[in-house]
């Protein structure tokens, strides 16, 4: 169970980040925002579809339009917001778009979300060691990547700041650096494979 105090109706909003090409979205964001909501204690998540991940090649990518649609069809949930801020904002990479949210959302407590998949590339994202000062990070399983995630370079050097799962309820209130690694149930779902199998098409 996690463990957390009481809140009042007027405290800041909690509120998960959840970045990503959505190339297509699918059940695995779905379900992975839905942990997060719950042993976060997340008052909502917002899914951030990238207009281009830098990370990660234009070919095969579908246009920020049909990939903005297809994460409003899969998230049909009160507390799930769908948004292409960074179009308007004029970021690309993730440490300057949380740091203009911030700036725009100041009652706001932010904590950044990500994929074990994420978690084992973390280090090669331009500017890692400003996004953990910026924000809390709850970093969720996923199939085939948990290994290699708190084996690698990101991991092995924030081990100081993570937390216990235990905690992860008083993650949006803990001073940064801070992180979590949650072992949830994994879902098999990935954008890669619905592409492979031509369900998507771009």
């Amino acid at each position: 169970m996690t463990s957390s105090a009481p809140r009042s109706h007027a405290a800041p909003p909690r509120v998960g980040l959840l970045g990503g090409s959505f190339n297509p979205a699918h059940e695995g964001h779905l379900h992975i925002s839905l942990e997060a909501l719950k042993r976060l204690q997340l008052d909502a998540v917002w899914w951030l579809i990238s207009p281009q991940n830098p990370l990660k090649s234009s070919t095969g990518m579908a246009d920020l339009a049909d990939r903005f649609d297809s994460a409003l069809m899969m998230a049909k949930h009160p507390r799930i917001v769908v948004s292409a801020i960074e179009t308007e904002l004029g970021t690309r990479y993730t440490a300057d778009t949380l740091a203009a949210l911030q700036r725009r959302f100041t009652r706001t407590k932010f904590v950044w979300l990500m994929g074990a998949d994420n978690l084992a590339q973390f280090h090669k994202w331009k500017w890692w060691e400003r996004l953990i000062l910026r924000a809390p990070i709850a970093v969720l399983d996923r199939e085939g990547y948990s290994n290699n995630a708190l084996s690698g370079t990101a991991a092995r050097r924030m081990e100081r700041w993570r937390i216990p799962m235990d905690r992860a309820g008083l993650l949006a209130d803990l001073d940064v650096p801070a992180w979590v690694y949650l072992p949830i149930k994994r879902h098999p779902a990935s954008s890669t494979a619905i592409r492979a199998e031509g369900r998507w098409q771009v």
